[in-house]
């Protein structure tokens, strides 16, 4: 198997600042891209920004500003969010940069050249906020207003002359390889929706405007630019610097791992994306996963509505990991979810601040006391410390399908689990009471702190910055996190000295 990862997430539209929603997106990803690095993958971590089309110039001419003085702004508090997020990823492209436009512009001779694209004339419903198209069937009449039913965006009639792409000539290969490749499309109710799409059978596609200008143009015909999907899609590619196909990142991580968006851009990623990857006989990506929204209350988040939830406001609150914590267990991946106060308080108050901190600050309290700050000298297992030890090496592959297979309630369930096993292990052991007895008391103690060091490297993905700060306990720096050490019972070297830490998670005083 390859041991090479290739995870992305959407580029984000830079017409206004970012949500929580692109945070989410951006989180999860880290948390896989960071799990895959530390069970010894080669990973290549990619998020960026899609700057063209008619909705960015329109944002652009409402500000006074020409488009690229625009993006430059705007795209800037994204790359800016990629650090407040604490993200690892190892490029953040830009579709107006170079090697992307001459990418899109090698990918459209190519269609072209295989007979792929025609002329003609477009006319139908356009939606400038979800740069997306709809049939009749897909639209609705709101307080006179014509509406797309999926997103409540306003559509406009559209009359232009315009390039097609031949999507209907792939409608049997893609449902032929959606069930060839049962998994490509996950979670499966999204797979569903995409298949039953398909079925209902697919119409050429619209892929350049004429009526406006920011874009890349059609390198046959400067009148056109490219249609925006087209263009954005093809980042995957360019950040791997295609069309050069005999270079390192291309080989290495072409066709990608896993695309991972949000539910309402799954048809460009599930339909158009492979249809265009197909007629130009590139091979396709392994999965694309379309999660849930974050809702600002029941609904999802929109400029439009002003219900738009700060990611940054948030974290100067609470703190980077508490939300990334959160957003990991709380949401159920692949679902919507929300946020709220109360739920984020507990969650910090219950799982990392009394399990996990609490259970770093009694093992350190205790050993300060008893063993100055060192690991024992001795120790023997038994029944009850090998039950608890096991339960990280016996499921240690099933930890890795978990993430694999973008399980990550299951693997955070077995960390919430894991800790409540921990510290019901050092309450029921009563280390206080063998004082008279050093080999158990040794034992325990060696245990607790194995358990530390075991769970703080699980936790590792998801909050990294806190769990490099418990990893200290052991003098482990973020170069020495590896997954499969929590396999092993006696990786802490006997007689060491440790560290004293502080407090991780300070708990949020409620006023009743």
């Amino acid at each position: 198997m390859s041991k090479n990862y290739y995870i992305t997430t959407p580029i984000y539209y830079p017409s206004a600042k970012p949500h929580m929603g692109h945070a989410y997106s951006s989180i999860i990803a880290d948390i896989f891209a960071r799990f895959k690095r530390i069970q010894g993958y080669k990973v290549y971590f990619l998020t960026g920004t899609d700057e063209h089309g008619q909705k960015i110039q329109r944002a652009a001419e409402k500000k006074g500003k020409d488009p690229q003085s625009f993006c430059d702004e705007i795209s800037q508090t994204f790359r800016d969010l990629s650090d407040i997020l604490n993200l690892s990823n190892d490029d953040f492209i830009r579709t107006t940069e170079s090697r992307h436009t001459k990418s899109v512009q090698n990918l459209w001779n190519i269609l072209e050249k295989k007979g792929e694209i025609y002329l003609s004339k477009y006319s139908g419903w356009y939606s400038v906020s979800d740069e997306a198209f709809y049939s009749e069937e897909e639209i609705d009449t709101k307080d006179g207003n014509k509406i797309a039913k999926s997103s409540g965006s306003k559509v406009e009639w559209v009359e232009e002359e315009s390039y097609f792409f031949k999507l209907s000539k792939w409608q049997e290969p893609l449902l032929k390889f959606y069930s060839e490749n049962p998994n490509f499309i996950l979670p499966i109710s999204r797979k569903n929706e995409v298949v039953s799409f398909v079925n209902s059978g697919l119409k050429d596609l619209s892929i350049s405007r004429k009526s406006f200008s920011w874009g890349i143009k059609v390198p046959s015909n400067k009148d056109h630019v490219i249609y925006v999907w087209l263009d954005a899609l093809t980042n995957y590619l360019s950040a791997l610097n295609y069309p050069d196909t005999k270079n390192k990142l291309y080989i290495d991580f072409w066709p990608a791992t896993i695309h991972l968006i949000g539910k309402d851009i799954l048809r460009f990623h599930a339909v158009y994306w492979p249809a265009f990857l197909l007629a130009a006989n590139i091979p396709l990506p392994s999965r694309v996963y379309g999660h849930g929204w974050i809702l600002s209350g029941e609904e999802k988040m929109s400029k439009s509505k002003g219900n738009i939830l700060d990611p940054i406001e948030i974290i100067k609150i609470y703190g980077l990991d508490s939300l990334r914590y959160y957003l990991a267990k709380e949401v159920s991946f692949g679902n919507d979810g929300n946020i709220s106060k109360q739920k984020l308080e507990n969650t910090i108050n219950s799982d990392l601040a009394n399990n996990f901190g609490n259970l770093c600050q009694r093992v350190l309290s205790f050993n300060e006391k008893n063993f100055k700050l060192a690991t024992p000298k001795t120790y023997t297992f038994n029944s009850n410390d090998l039950s608890l030890l096991d339960r990280f090496k016996n499921n240690y592959e099933n930890l890795i399908k978990f993430i694999d297979n973008q399980d990550l309630n299951s693997y955070m369930n077995f960390i919430v689990e894991s800790l409540f096993a921990s510290n019901k292990y050092f309450n029921d052991q009563e280390p206080w009471n063998k004082k008279n007895d050093d080999e158990r008391l040794n034992t325990i103690i060696y245990v607790s702190l194995e358990i530390i060091r075991k769970i703080s490297i699980m936790l590792y993905p998801v909050i990294p910055n806190s769990s490099l700060k418990a990893l200290n306990i052991f003098n482990l720096k973020e170069k020495d996190v590896k997954f499969e050490t929590i396999k092993k019972h006696d990786f802490l070297t006997k007689n060491t000295k440790i560290n004293k830490i502080d407090i991780l998670f300070n708990k949020i005083q409620k006023n009743d």
